[in-house]
């Protein structure tokens, strides 16, 4: 119990920062502070390359 609390405010936090972004290089930024939070340098990584699918993908054509 003590372990998933910490990890539901992240995933609280992660998901609120995930509506900042307004361009891709800023959605790649929150989406590493996300996973750095989360998982460390690693998730730091995972993040990053998340937040720049999710830009890219609502990128107009």
């Amino acid at each position: 119990m003590k372990r998933i609390a910490p990890l539901l405010a992240a995933a609280i936090a992660a998901t609120s920062l995930a509506a900042c972004g307004q361009t891709i290089e800023q959605k790649a930024a929150t989406g590493a502070v996300a996973g750095a939070l989360v998982a460390g340098p690693v998730g730091a990584a995972v993040g990053g390359a998340a937040g720049t699918a999710v830009g890219q993908a609502e990128k107009p054509n």
